[in-house]
């Protein structure tokens, strides 16, 4: 990030003791238009793999590490940390801090996540026979209400004569599914096509001075 911030604005800094000092306005900030970020013309999906980093990525595809900041920006994220996806091991590890305080002394955090529930669902599926056209619709509800969902499955036949099967089932997510599929959802990401990554470096230049 340190040549990313030699391109911001100069403030002075006063600090407690009464003394300044001039340092980069980190404050200062530029961003994509989301219909810009939305144009297929200039961008592509991207899946994060494991080894990915944002200068990796950047590397990769601009031949400059330096780019990150167009990863980052591109794609809202304003913490790398917890905003970007995070590998297998390191993912293992935060869960298993997270979670460290409820589980007991003789269990990882890691554990206490996988064995307890965080989500409750019901789950209605419908199903036209004549098409096979099949919708799920996913409710979260309480412990109570998952307690009384029941299995079940019936044929509905519509106006037109079309018929629809309605099947009645129930799942949960524990707080260990929960962690890995919000870390999964993070490796979708766009790119900023290359050749127009010169003019974003100019126009970035001459908004963020």
């Amino acid at each position: 990030m340190s040549k990313y911030f030699n391109f911001f604005p100069k403030v002075l800094y006063i600090t407690d003791s009464n003394t300044g000092d001039v340092v980069n306005n980190i404050t200062s900030r530029f961003n994509f238009e989301e219909t810009f970020k939305n144009n297929t013309a200039i961008c592509y999906e991207y899946d994060v793999q494991d080894s990915d980093t944002p200068e990796i990525i950047a590397s990769k595809i601009y031949n400059d590490s330096e780019k990150h900041w167009i990863v980052l920006l591109f794609n809202n994220i304003i913490d790398p940390q917890f905003d970007w996806p995070m590998d297998y091991r390191t993912l293992i590890s935060f869960i298993d801090e997270k979670y460290s305080a409820s589980a007991n002394a003789n269990q990882s955090g890691s554990s206490w996540a996988q064995s307890h529930t965080k989500a409750y669902y019901k789950i209605e599926t419908r199903t036209t026979i004549s098409t096979n056209t099949i919708t799920v619709k996913e409710i979260e509800v309480d412990a109570n209400t998952y307690a009384n969902v029941t299995s079940s499955s019936s044929n509905v036949t519509l106006a037109d004569g079309y018929i629809i099967t309605i099947a009645i089932s129930k799942d949960t997510q524990s707080y260990y599914d929960y962690e890995m599929e919000l870390n999964e959802s993070k490796r979708s990401i766009k790119l900023l096509k290359p050749e127009f990554v010169s003019s974003v470096d100019e126009e970035f230049r001459r908004v963020i001075r």
